[in-house]
């Protein structure tokens, strides 16, 4: 029962550490210098699988309260979630040079990585059976 429980969220993370690892590896075979990044790759992935975790901890407590809602919450979360990622995102797009473009991508990347991964993990958790 205990594994059962905190197994979305094992998946998640070792979802996002190959995930990250993958990015890591293929910066690192175009030789694209993240130094100069307003946010650093791991403060995204750390940012964003933290939102991920708590909008599923929040979706599986609406689960057990009321059903019915389940799809509401989970879409208020995510718009949440994609208000906290512009906020985030801001200075970024403040920034006028032509390097921003590949911290635009990167940015964007990893949103909808973990836009996919709660998605997923969402439609597992309403496909159960009561």
């Amino acid at each position: 029962m205990f594994f059962k429980n905190y197994r979305p969220f094992l998946q998640l993370f070792f979802l996002a550490a190959t995930a990250y690892i993958l990015h890591r590896a293929v910066f690192f075979g175009l030789h694209i210098n993240t130094k100069n990044f307003f946010y650093s790759i791991e403060l995204l992935y750390l940012i964003f699988f933290g939102t991920t975790a708590l909008l599923y901890i929040i979706v599986l407590v609406v689960k057990k309260k009321n059903f019915e809602i389940v799809g509401m919450s989970f879409l208020f979360g995510t718009f949440a979630q994609m208000l906290l990622g512009y906020l985030i995102l801001r200075p970024v797009l403040e920034n006028k040079s032509e390097e921003v473009t590949i911290e635009k991508i990167n940015f964007f990347a990893i949103f909808i990585l973990f836009l996919l991964f709660e998605t997923l993990l969402t439609v597992r958790l309403l496909n159960e059976k009561r």
